[in-house]
Formats: structure tokens, sequence, C-alpha cells
């Protein structure tokens, strides 16, 4: 009886980028947890279904302190894909695997409580590799996007025919637009284009920012609630208006 030998297919191996928020907590960690769980509190489910990365470069930490505060994230429901900055020393089987080389695209900041209109940094945008000499395009959603849908793209402007649904999510290189209500989270210049804006016919958004800057629902004008409006950046300070 002879064996019969076959060659079985090679492993495939493909490069792929991924789009991915950079955490960078401080010490300690347990205030920058309840700073964490209030911005939980204002935009739920902000962290959901995201690759998390955690930045730890130049914190004086050992490894238990890392595991602890990795298994704080996990009951947060953030899930960390891997971990930027750490020494060789703190990383082990039993914690996610460091990560080097990412590019940061945006700052992501968010408003505090005292300076409404203002934003102090909390977190940033990594792209693996972003769109640096490629041309400006655009992308036409020619249907609502309901909720749980999130469209990412980096190379330009984003036109939503129709409304945007509260847990909905459009993230631009550019501006977008929206023929429609914006209840869920708008986020134009992701890769660092300030003079990007949002147009929307009704505002009710959970979540808005242009070029890291952030500004939720709480934070919005009440008398622009409602309204068709355009948002933009000026400085530090996200700007908006009726559109007459």
């Amino acid at each position: 009886m002879n064996d019969v030998l076959t060659q079985s297919r090679p492993i495939r191996l493909k490069g792929r980028s991924f789009l991915a928020l950079a955490l960078t907590p401080e010490l300690p960690f347990e205030d920058w947890l309840v700073q964490l769980d209030e911005l939980a509190a204002r935009s739920a489910g902000f962290f959901l279904r995201r690759p998390i990365v955690l930045d730890v470069q130049d914190l004086e930490i050992d490894r238990v302190q890392l595991r602890d505060l990795v298994n704080q994230l996990g009951m947060r429901n953030v899930r960390i894909m891997g971990i930027e900055g750490a020494r060789p020393s703190l990383l082990g089987p039993d914690l996610p695997p460091a990560m080097s080389d990412g590019r940061a695209a945006s700052d992501v900041e968010l408003p505090t409580n005292e300076e409404p209109e203002k934003a102090v940094p909390a977190e940033s945008i990594v792209a693996a590799n972003p769109p640096t000499s490629k041309a400006m395009s655009s992308m036409v959603v020619s249907q609502p996007v309901r909720s749980g849908q999130s469209f990412f793209h980096p190379e330009g402007d984003v036109t939503i025919v129709g409304s945007v649904a509260s847990g909905a999510e459009v993230v631009a290189g550019g501006s977008i637009h929206v023929y429609g209500a914006l209840r869920g989270r708008a986020m134009a210049g992701t890769m660092g284009n300030s003079s990007s804006r949002i147009f929307c016919r009704k505002l009710e958004a959970e979540l808005i920012a242009i070029d890291g800057f952030y500004q939720t629902a709480e934070d919005m004008e009440p008398g622009l609630r409602g309204k068709a409006v355009q948002i933009w950046l000026e400085g530090e300070t996200i700007k908006a208006e009726a559109l007459s």
C-alpha cells in the first residue's frame, strides 16, 4: 500500500492597516479611570468594537500595575489589542502583545466641565499607514446610516443622503455632510485636516469632532439642537452656527 503525499496550500499572510484608538493613561491610574468612566457615561458605546492600543511610554510602572490596568479596562469593555512603549520586562503571555511604529493621525481631545467649549488631551487616533500624497476623494452613502453601523473614509469627504441614527458613526479625513438628522457620532478631519467641517440638516448628535477636538451632546449649544447647522474648528475651540 502506497502512501499518497499531498502538498498542502501555504498559509497566506497579508498586511492590513486599521484605524485604532491609542489610549495614553496617566498616573495615578485610579484618577485616570474615573475620567475614562465619565467619557463612557457621556458617549455610550464609544469604545465598543474598536481596536484599542494602550500607550504606556515613559510611565514608571511594573508588570502588576500594567496587568491590573488592562484588567480594569477589560471590565469596562475596553479591549486592548496591543501595548505600545512598554519595556520588554513588563510584557508576558498573559498580556496583549507589544506594538510599535504607530503613526499618530490626530489627537482626540475632550471638553472639560469647567470650560465646555475648550478641550484637553485624552487619547489619540492612530493609523498604521495614513495617506500622504493620495488625492482627496469623496464617499457618498445613498441610504441612512443605521444604529451600529460605522463608515470610515480617510481620503476625503463623506456625504450621507439621509440620517445618521443614534449609535451609528461616520468618520472622515475631510468634511462630513448629512442631508438628514445627525443623531450618532460624526468625526471629521481625522487625518489632521483642521479646515474640515460638519454640516447637517438637523443636529441631534451624540458626539462631534474635528481634527481630534470633541464635544458631546451635553457640551453643544442647546439653541442649535434640532436645527440645520455647520460646525468648524477655530483654534482649539469647536464653533457652530445655524444655516440660513
